[in-house]
C-alpha cells in the first residue's frame, strides 16, 4: 500500500499532471516509479486518487489508493509550520477564555450570594441586576467563541422585569453555562498555560540548574534532587515531553475550553432561526445602504471630476475650430490643452473603475493587490498574506477596499511609523487584521471612514472588532464568509 505520493512533476493548482512520481511503497522507501494510468487529484488539491497501474521496475507491489499530497522535502517543515500555527492560535484562545472564567467565576459567586440574601428578602433587588451582570459575561463568550468559529448569535438584553427575565430561555442556558465555565473553564486554563512554561522552565534548565542550590532546584513538577548535569537533561527531556503536549493538545484544550459555551450559550431550538432572520434583515438593510452610498460616490466622482473634463475637452475643441481659420498656431495651443484635458478624464475614469472593482484583483489576486496598497502607502506598511486557495471575487475586492480605507485612515489619523497587514483564511472565514503603532483613540463617529468600513463588512454578512485605546496601538480585526 501507499505510504505517500511526493509529487514532483505534479501542478495541483492548475489540476496537470505528470506521469512520473515519486512513490513509496511498503518494500521500498523511496524509489522511481512509472504509472501507466491516470493519476486524479480531489478540488481541495489535497490527495491524489491513483489507479491501479503497471508498474516498471522494483516495487511491483505498490497498489492503487487514496494518498496524501507531499511536496518532496518541504512536507516536514509545512507539517511543523501548521501545529506550530495551530498551538500559538489555541494559546490566545486559551488566554481569551481565562478572561471570561475568571469574570464568570465572579458573576457567580456574586449570584450565589444574591441567592442567599433573597432567602430572607434582602437581595432580591439586585437579582435582576445579576442577571445582566451574567448576560453581559455570556455575550463576552459568545463574541469570543465567534472569533475563533462558527458565530453564535447575540441574545439582546435582558428581558425587563425580574419574572419576566427568569422565563427567558437564554436566561436558563446561561445560568447553566456560568458554574461550568467559570469552574471547569478556569481550571482549563490554569492547566493550559501551565503547559507551556513548564515546556520552557524545563528545556532550559540546564543552562540555569547551577545557579540553585540542589535541594530547591528542581523545576516544575520534579520532586528528586538536582545533583548534576545528567539530572539537568533529564529534566530537559522531560521538558520535550511538555513542548509536545502543548504543540498537539493545546488545541484539544482550546476546544474542551469552549465546548460549554458553544453548547449553552447558541439559541434555543426554535430561536436560532428568528435570530437569524432578524439579523439577515438588518443585514440587507446595511447592503441596501452601501449599495446607495457607492453609487452617490461614483456619481460624485462622474459629475464633478470626469463629466467636467469633457466639457472643457469640448469647449477646447470649439475654440479650436474657430481660431483654424485666423490664428493656426493659437488652434494648436488649444489643441494641446484639449489633449491634457481628455488624457486626464480618462486618468478619472481609470480611477472611477479602480475603485468599482480593482483589475489588479484579477491580474495579480489579493496577495498582489494589497502588496500594490503596501507600496503606494507614506507609512512603512508590511503585507502578510496566507490564503492557498482564492476566494470569491466579491470577498476579495471586499478585503482589498478595507485595507485601502484603513490604510488611508493609518496615513491621515494614527500619527503611526508602521503598519501591519495580515490577511489569513481559516476555514470557511477570512481574516484581514490592519495594525498600526499610532497613537490609537479611534473613533467611528468621529467621521474617520470606520463607519463605512463597518458597513461594507456588514453589507457582506462579515464582522468588525476595532480596539484602539487611547495610546495606542490600533488593532482592527475584519472577518469575511468565504464558503468552505
Amino acid at each position: 500500500m501507499w505510504r505517500g505520493v511526493s509529487a514532483a512533476t505534479v501542478g495541483v493548482r492548475e489540476m496537470r499532471y505528470s506521469s512520473f512520481i515519486i512513490a513509496s511503497s511498503a518494500s521500498f522507501p523511496v524509489l522511481p516509479t512509472l504509472l501507466t494510468r491516470s493519476v486524479e487529484a480531489d478540488p481541495a488539491g489535497t490527495t491524489l486518487q491513483v489507479q491501479p497501474a503497471v508498474l516498471f521496475g522494483p516495487g511491483a507491489d505498490v497498489q492503487g489508493g487514496e494518498c496524501p499530497i507531499v511536496t518532496a522535502g518541504r512536507w516536514p517543515m509545512t507539517w511543523i509550520r501548521k501545529r506550530f500555527r495551530a498551538s500559538v492560535d489555541a494559546l490566545e484562545r486559551i488566554v481569551g477564555g481565562l478572561g471570561t472564567s475568571v469574570l464568570a467565576l465572579g458573576v457567580f459567586f456574586w449570584m450565589v450570594i444574591v441567592l442567599i440574601l433573597s432567602l430572607v428578602g434582602i437581595g432580591l433587588p439586585a437579582a435582576h441586576d445579576s442577571l445582566r451582570a451574567l448576560r453581559s459575561v455570556a455575550e463576552r463568550e459568545r463574541a469570543r467563541l465567534t472569533r475563533w468559529g462558527p458565530p453564535v448569535l447575540s441574545a439582546g438584553p435582558v428581558p425587563a422585569g425580574l419574572k419576566v427575565a427568569l422565563r427567558d430561555p437564554f436566561v436558563h442556558r446561561e445560568l447553566l453555562w456560568l458554574p461550568l465555565h467559570g469552574i471547569g473553564g478556569f481550571l482549563i486554563s490554569l492547566f493550559g498555560l501551565s503547559v507551556p512554561i513548564y515546556a520552557v522552565q524545563d528545556i532550559t534548565f540546564p543552562l540555569y540548574y547551577r545557579l540553585l542550590q540542589p535541594e530547591d532546584s528542581a523545576p516544575s513538577i520534579i520532586w528528586w534532587r538536582i545533583d548534576g548535569l545528567f539530572d539537568a537533561l533529564l529534566v530537559s527531556l522531560i521538558g520535550v515531553g511538555w513542548l509536545v503536549l502543548a504543540i498537539l493538545g493545546g488545541p484539544l484544550f482550546a476546544r474542551v475550553q469552549a465546548a460549554a459555551g458553544r453548547r449553552l450559550l447558541a439559541p434555543p431550538p426554535g430561536v436560532d432561526l428568528s435570530l437569524r432572520v432578524a439579523q439577515l434583515t438588518a443585514t440587507r438593510a446595511a447592503a441596501l445602504d452601501a449599495h446607495a452610498v457607492e453609487l452617490r460616490r461614483i456619481e460624485r466622482a462622474l459629475h464633478d471630476g470626469t463629466q467636467n473634463r469633457l466639457v472643457a475637452v469640448n469647449v477646447l475643441l470649439g475654440a479650436a475650430r474657430r481660431a483654424l481659420q485666423r490664428d493656426p498656431a493659437r488652434a494648436d495651443e488649444i489643441l494641446d490643452r484639449a489633449q491634457d484635458a481628455a488624457e486626464q478624464a480618462l486618468s478619472e475614469l481609470r480611477t472611477v473603475v479602480r475603485g468599482i472593482l480593482p483589475p489588479v484583483l484579477d491580474d495579480r489576486g489579493l496577495s498582489g493587490a494589497l502588496d500594490g496598497l503596501a507600496a503606494n502607502c507614506a507609512v512603512p506598511c508590511r503585507v502578510e498574506v496566507d490564503v492557498p486557495v482564492r476566494c470569491a471575487a466579491s470577498v476579495e475586492a471586499t478585503a482589498y477596499f478595507v485595507v485601502a480605507e484603513a490604510l488611508t485612515n493609518v496615513v491621515k489619523h494614527s500619527g503611526a511609523s508602521s503598519v501591519a497587514v495580515t490577511v489569513r483564511r481559516e476555514h470557511d472565514r477570512l481574516h484581514v487584521v490592519i495594525e498600526d503603532d499610532g497613537h490609537g483613540g479611534a473613533d467611528e463617529g468621529s467621521g474617520s471612514g470606520l463607519a463605512g468600513i463597518r458597513r461594507r463588512v456588514e453589507a457582506y454578512d462579515g464582522r468588525l472588532t476595532l480596539t484602539s485605546p487611547p495610546g495606542g496601538p490600533t488593532r482592527m480585526l475584519v472577518e469575511l464568509p468565504c464558503g468552505s
